[in-house]
């Protein structure tokens, strides 16, 4: 019997598909946009690469965003930096640099979370297949 899509997997495959979509329009990052759009193709072809994929991908991807505030970090400029500032139509709000990382980290964490279920593995095909094209 074969499982339905999860509904986590499908909200964040739409998630990794609006994020690439707007990456490509934005022309930042065009290439790992791409390969995340195959990534999110090959998992609605329940290919059971694109599950190591997937896995593959939040982790690596949860490395680097708990790495960032280390990378951004210059000792020669010590001064605390204002808090980023955004704005949404009207709204106009200022969100200090801890809390974006910290946002960042547990959205990276769910990913974690979302990518190694076992209703999600499940989903994919049982046997294995290497080929994200067939």
């Amino acid at each position: 019997m074969k499982s339905k899509l999860p509904k986590r997997l499908a909200a964040l495959c739409a998630l990794l598909a609006i994020a690439s979509i707007s990456g490509i329009i934005a022309k930042q990052g065009v290439l790992f946009c791409i390969i995340t759009l195959l990534i999110v193709v090959a998992i609605l072809g329940r290919q059971r690469t694109a599950m190591y994929m997937l896995q593959g991908y939040t982790l690596i991807q949860l490395a680097l965003v708990s790495m960032l505030p280390v990378i951004l970090y210059d000792p020669g400029n010590l001064v605390v930096g204002n808090p980023s500032s955004f704005q949404i139509g009207e709204l106009q709000g200022k969100i200090p640099d801890y809390v974006i990382f910290a946002l960042l980290i547990l959205f990276s964490m769910l990913q974690v979370w979302i990518a190694f279920t076992p209703k999600v593995k499940a989903y994919f095909n049982t046997k294995i297949n290497m080929n994200i094209m067939s």
